[in-house]
């Protein structure tokens, strides 16, 4: 059939000099072999392995990031493992720094798989194009077997046959021309050097297959298409072949994909009988779509997960909302944990209906989890040190000089603002501008007010400085201010509190007066009274 003159002219092409040897049998740990490929044998027992493959055509969204994240779930649901696999045969589209940003999005998502490009692991190589030699092989041997066959149409013969069915108004198929060809005639096209790509043999027929979600599959993939290319001209593999082979020899037990596939599952469990190979189960998830029914797209530039990041949101309330919108657990409510959606995740309870995402509330869901982030010390350290270098890098030119920002002072912020905003980037807003430098109060404004301005930052600049109490809670300096405002008599209260805020923030509104106080802390307030008492 020709098969020495197709390794010949590959080998040519892509300089491969090795064979990888016959596939053992599922459920055996791989060992790097010749040229980095895997060799197979030793036994690794019956666990749970399951793989995320991204093309690197575009940067992570989050439809791909919630298919990593389901996929993650149930390999930690049952303690296995979790494949990070770049799947870049898809040469003329791929993006440059895509494959890296898929593995940083994932640990900075915090689910990190157990085996992938960057960590490597026993079943490596985890990109694609470096197990060129493994899909050679395995073409090899379905042509052998007379389950696949070389295809020598040209581009122009392929296109008159779609023109030719859409003139029909019939959906366009190759008509497996080269199935019939002569091993004769094969070999006469080999010596010609004519271009060719490697078709697979549909078989005729019903391929039935169970899937965890849609349950039973009857398809008849034969009927409505025509033999697959699994091998295009450039000598890279088809999806087809590489994620059937791939998930062979990476012992993959279970595939959990988009929906989008689930046509192509019936391909697929044909070629795993070619090979003599146990499929893995199968369980395709439903699409995730925008909140107006459209698909997600990676055009969609504002659905990528490092703009999310750029914006403030914190990884946690990504994973919350894209779980929240769908299926698969016992119920839905904002401000789940990782390890929660670990321990309620269950495919059983995946629902066929697709899910769809309302990033409206992803500030509500953003503000649960960074709220859980600060009441918590570890997490909160962190915070403080993302919002000192965030703040030097907005006010850098305005910060007072001699007194940076303390570790205490922007946790004490931290703490006092907690469930009132959504992200830290809100405290970078004009609002909270006051929190960083100090702010300049007109004159005018003060005077305005009452003439009794003086009189009033002294008495508070005087509470300060001998009352225990305002060093407390919110209600303990907020009765002291009460109790000092009804020594004041042509002043009320709400005048008070309107020129403190003032005096303090240069701001009429925003948090309360306490709040502001309690945020500066007791030498900030004190400083910026003291400015007033004395221009």
């Amino acid at each position: 059939m020709g098969l020495n003159g197709l390794s010949r002219r590959w080998r040519l092409l892509g300089n491969w000099s090795c064979v990888v040897g016959p596939a053992a049998r599922r459920r055996t740990v791989c060992r790097p072999g010749l040229c980095g490929l895997a060799s197979h044998g030793e036994e690794i027992g019956s666990g749970v392995r399951v793989r995320f493959g991204p093309s690197p055509t575009g940067f992570l969204h989050l439809g791909g990031l919630r298919t990593a994240l389901y996929n993650y779930l149930f390999a930690k649901k049952h303690r296995g493992q979790f494949i990070l696999r770049i799947e870049d045969t898809d040469q003329s589209r791929l993006v440059p720094g895509a494959a890296e940003n898929i593995e940083d999005v994932l640990e900075w998502a915090g689910i990190p798989p157990d085996e992938s490009p960057r960590k490597g692991g026993p079943c490596g190589p985890y990109q694609q194009s470096e197990r060129l030699d493994l899909y050679l092989k395995a073409a090899e041997t379905l042509v052998e077997r007379n389950a696949a066959y070389y295809c020598f149409c040209t581009p122009s013969r392929l296109e008159i046959l779609k023109k030719e069915a859409l003139r029909m108004r019939q959906t366009p198929k190759y008509d497996n021309r080269c199935r019939h060809l002569t091993s004769k005639q094969i070999e006469e096209k080999l010596v010609q050097g004519c271009p060719y790509v490697i078709r697979f043999c549909l078989d005729k027929g019903t391929v039935s297959f169970e899937d965890l979600v849609y349950g039973t599959n009857r398809m008849e993939p034969a009927s409505v298409e025509g033999d697959p290319v699994i091998i295009k001209a450039d000598g890279f593999p088809t999806y087809h072949l590489a994620n059937v082979v791939d998930d062979h020899h990476m012992n993959i037990s279970h595939v959990l994909r988009g929906t989008e596939w689930l046509t192509s599952t019936a391909k697929h469990v044909l070629m795993y009988r070619a090979f003599g190979w146990d499929p893995p189960v199968f369980a395709h998830l439903p699409l995730l779509l925008n909140k107006d029914g459209s698909k997600l797209s990676k055009r969609q530039s504002d659905l990528f997960i490092q703009n999310f990041s750029q914006n403030g949101y914190l990884p946690e309330a990504l994973l919350d909302i894209v779980t929240n919108c769908g299926s698969g657990f016992s119920g839905n409510r904002p401000g789940r944990t990782l390890e929660e959606l670990v321990s309620e995740f269950d495919v059983t309870r995946i629902i066929t209906h697709s899910a769809l995402l309302d990033l409206d509330k992803l500030p509500e869901f953003n503000r649960i989890h960074l709220l859980r982030c600060i009441e918590n010390s570890s997490s909160r350290q962190l915070l403080v040190t993302e919002l000192q270098t965030l703040v030097e890098k907005v006010y850098k030119d305005n910060l007072p000089e001699g007194k940076p920002l303390s570790t205490d002072y922007v946790e004490r912020v931290l703490v006092h603002r907690k469930g009132h905003i959504t992200s830290l980037l809100d405290l970078l807003k004009p609002d909270y501008s006051y929190l960083w430098i100090c702010p300049p109060v007109p004159r005018e404004q003060m005077e305005d007010l009452t003439t009794e301005a003086v009189k009033i930052c002294s008495m508070v600049l005087s509470l300060y400085q001998n009352c225990s109490n305002v060093h407390g809670t919110p209600a303990d300096l907020n009765s002291e201010l009460k109790w000092l405002q009804t020594q004041l008599t042509t002043t009320k209260y709400s005048a008070m509190m309107k020129l403190l805020r003032l005096a303090l923030s240069g701001q009429q509104q925003g948090p309360s007066v306490v709040e502001i106080m309690l945020s500066l802390g007791p030498k900030e307030v004190c400083e910026r009274l003291h400015r007033v008492i004395v221009r």
